[in-house]
């Protein structure tokens, strides 16, 4: 998929408040500081896309941007929520869930996962708790970078391996680095290739 334009178009504090369209929507979703922001500017091939920052848990609303005119790339606070009241963490669970469990538009959600680190207890129960409500989901192992090749395919092996134990079937899993721009061809094609199975015409021109 070649992205020829990605641009903002809304924050949503609420499901009820997002785009009136039906286009379809791929949601981004990780633990604070997991890189998210990053992974998403350099899918779009835009470094001041997504806001990054230094402090973890600064996406607070639902976050709408428009690719090709075709599709919704869909930033959504992260979970592990970063030095928040817990007025503040209920209102975003309830803001997360609310999208991923009403939203007709979502056809698939993206959890990003720090390749360094072992399976976290709460990326886990969030990926068991997106089976449990049929929504379906891939996994982006972001970071790579920082690891040798070795290491990341035993890490991915160990993550496997974890899931497996109650999971009969692996979703999709996809390896990125934001420095290094590796994964971007991966994930794309998987979004083209979902965009091409619900009837979505791509304006793309052929070369």
């Amino acid at each position: 998929m070649d992205i020829r334009n990605a641009e903002f178009v809304i924050s949503s504090p609420m499901v009820s408040m997002c785009p009136k369209d039906t286009k379809p929507e791929y949601a981004f979703i990780g633990r604070s500081n997991v890189g998210k922001s990053s992974l998403i500017n350099m899918l779009c091939n835009n470094k001041k896309l997504a806001k990054t920052s230094a402090t973890p848990g600064k996406t607070l609303l639902i976050n709408h941007f428009i690719i090709n005119k075709e599709w919704y790339l869909v930033d959504l606070p992260g979970y592990g929520f970063a030095k928040r009241s817990k007025k503040e963490i209920a209102k975003l669970e309830q803001m997360i869930n609310g999208y991923i469990l009403q939203r007709e538009q979502l056809v698939n959600v993206f959890v990003l996962v720090d390749i360094r680190l072992e399976a976290q207890k709460i990326d886990l129960e969030f990926i068991n708790w997106l089976g449990s409500s049929s929504v379906p989901f891939a996994i982006v192992f972001t970071k790579a970078d920082k690891l040798n090749t070795t290491k990341v395919q035993s890490n991915v092996a160990a993550y496997k391996k974890v899931l497996m134990e109650t999971w009969e079937e692996l979703p999709p899993m996809f390896i990125t680095s934001s420095e290094k721009k590796t994964g971007r061809d991966e994930v794309l094609d998987y979004i083209d290739q979902i965009n091409k199975e619900l009837g979505v015409e791509s304006k793309t021109p052929k070369r």
